[in-house]
């Protein structure tokens, strides 16, 4: 029993000690899909998806997870001017998502309405993989694309906070993994009832 358990707490750190080094580590140059996604909770990803828009990555945006308050004019506010209002029509806030669930289905609604197949996601790079996980266990047809990105507390040395979002985020990987493994449904929970 000892043996074991010592065994599953190796296994845990050494993987713990990966996810780490995935988060931080530089994303590859993106890929043009059919449209892209920014998960909300996390510096830059909202910004990065505009330049991808922009950049002509993808055809729409969906962002997920917007909160009631926040207008499409607050989040082109910090974005060159020139072009703004073209890329806003092709821009959809999602309200409906208060969780990573949320976001998948809000994530696969968005995709089926538009007829969209092959789907760019942008979110934190300690996020991406739980994030793609929850919406192919959603939406198992679609081709996802991951885009993460580095917030800056992850560009510097590891500080006993940002060790602790980790800690806490990949437990939450663990637990994505082992319901897809399992089976387990995902439930609805995540969606607010706009």
């Amino acid at each position: 029993m000892l043996r074991t358990c010592l065994t599953l707490g190796i296994l845990w750190l050494a993987g713990f000690v990966w996810f780490i080094q995935d988060a931080r580590k530089a994303p590859a140059p993106a890929t043009v899909c059919d449209g892209i996604v920014a998960l909300t909770g996390g510096e830059q990803r909202v910004d990065t998806a505009i330049a991808l828009l922009r950049g002509g990555y993808g055809h729409l945006l969906l962002i997920s997870g917007v909160g009631p308050h926040v207008t499409l004019q607050n989040l082109l506010r910090g974005q060159q001017s020139s072009g703004s209002s073209a890329l806003a029509g092709r821009i959809t806030l999602g309200r409906r998502a208060t969780s990573t669930i949320g976001n998948a289905h809000e994530t696969a609604q968005w995709a089926q309405d538009n007829h969209l197949h092959r789907l760019l996601i942008v979110t934190s790079g300690y996020h991406i993989r739980r994030a793609i996980l929850e919406i192919h266990r959603v939406a198992p047809d679609l081709a996802l694309v991951s885009s993460p990105v580095v917030p800056l507390a992850l560009q510097a040395p590891l500080s006993r906070r940002t060790v602790l979002l980790m800690f806490r985020e990949y437990n939450k990987l663990l637990g994505a993994g082992l319901c897809a493994i399992t089976g387990l449904p995902d439930g609805r929970d995540g969606l607010g009832g706009m």
